[in-house]
């Protein structure tokens, strides 16, 4: 018995047409998140010239031409001019043969549609689409295709925003990093100077190891194991201040130390358990723990001390500076920023009863490399 072979159903032509339309947006879209840029218009500019199917199309800021794709370049001098009564204008105008008149016989240009790229309400460049007939539906067309345009670009314009409000808060934490700490560790370098130089070397090593990643100028984030050796840093010093009256427990799985973290994320968590554990009782019991847990990381700093009020907690990571000494707020912002509002800090902690802070970050995320 023969069975012929079963056909795979591509849908109508409408669904493939419209397939088309969105797999040729699709390509434009990476270069565009990138903002409205001359290297980010010359590489969308083609796929935007495919999705009208117009002779030619052109992209600019609003003074001058970024990038042209088609025939009839010699009416890229006229960019200009039509982005700069564009963006006069306010909204989408078409240019007639009498003001794209160019004097070269059989030139397909009989219109230019140019319309306005908005992001956060103000224009910054145009899509200019040149033709022999501006049709309705075409105008409609390219003003829709502009909107979808100035949709991506204000995506760009919102990684921006998170880029720099990251960097800022980075740069809060910083600022931050108590003076006394390093007044403190240095004053404890110096007393070991006589009595153990071979101690005092290794831990001005340290020292400067932990400012230089502290103060680092690149990278949003970073792995575990780099956060978590600035760590180990950070209670080295601290110790050789305290001596026996500061102890530490790192227990720390292999598989998670290559997760990404936000940079800076850790060290504040453990500096206010050095606060809160040696504050009142004299003496303090610092632990810290990352395990693995299924698709998340888990990390935990507990400390032994005077514990601290849920409802000032609450106050610290809602935002309250006053309250915040040690940026509590700044890594929970960070923290649901870069993962989500399931990822923010859980903090346990009552009067007396000590305090863990839990970071619960995912093994793998989107965009989020170390």
């Amino acid at each position: 018995m023969a069975f012929g072979r079963r056909r795979t159903h591509l849908g109508t032509e409408a669904d493939r047409a419209t397939f088309k339309t969105l797999h040729t947006a699709s390509l434009a879209s990476p270069a565009l998140r990138e903002g409205l840029t001359a290297v980010s218009a010359e590489r969308s500019v083609r796929h935007l010239h495919n999705l009208l199917g117009t002779p030619a199309v052109a992209i600019t800021d609003t003074a001058d031409l970024l990038a042209w794709d088609g025939s009839g370049d010699h009416h890229a001098t006229q960019c200009s001019d039509l982005a700069r009564a564009t963006v006069e204008h306010g909204s989408t105008r078409v240019a007639d043969h009498r003001e794209i008149s160019c004097g070269q016989p059989n030139c397909p240009f009989g219109f230019a549609i140019t319309s306005p790229l908005v992001v956060e309400e103000h224009i910054v460049g145009t899509l200019q689409v040149f033709t022999e007939s501006a049709t309705a539906g075409l105008v409609r067309a390219s003003d829709e295709v502009a909107q979808w345009v100035s949709g991506q670009l204000e995506l760009a314009e919102l990684d921006a925003s998170r880029t720099r409000l990251m960097e800022a808060e980075v740069r809060a934490l910083r600022a931050q990093i108590s003076p006394h700490f390093i007044y403190n560790s240095l004053g404890a370098i110096a007393s070991f100077v006589r009595t153990d130089p071979d101690r005092a070397r290794d831990l001005l090593l340290e020292f400067a190891d932990f400012t230089r990643y502290s103060f680092r100028k690149y990278g949003e984030f970073t792995t575990l194991a780099e956060e978590l050796k600035s760590v180990e840093r950070y209670l080295l010093l601290e110790q050789a201040r305290f001596g026996d009256r500061l102890a530490v427990t790192l227990r720390v799985a292999p598989e998670v130390l290559p997760v990404a973290v936000p940079f800076l994320c850790i060290q504040p968590l453990v500096e206010n358990a050095v606060r809160h554990g040696l504050a009142e009782k004299g003496d303090g019991h610092i632990t810290i723990v990352a395990r693995d847990v299924s698709s998340d990381c888990l990390i935990e700093v507990e400390d032994n001390g005077a514990g601290e009020d849920p409802e000032r907690v609450r106050r610290a990571l809602a935002g309250d500076a006053d309250l915040d000494s040690v940026g509590l707020g700044n890594v929970d912002v960070r923290l649901r920023s870069t993962f989500g509002d399931d990822y923010g800090l859980v903090v346990e902690t009552a009067p007396g009863a000590g305090t863990k802070v839990i970071i619960r970050v995912p093994k793998f995320a989107p965009g989020v490399h170390a």
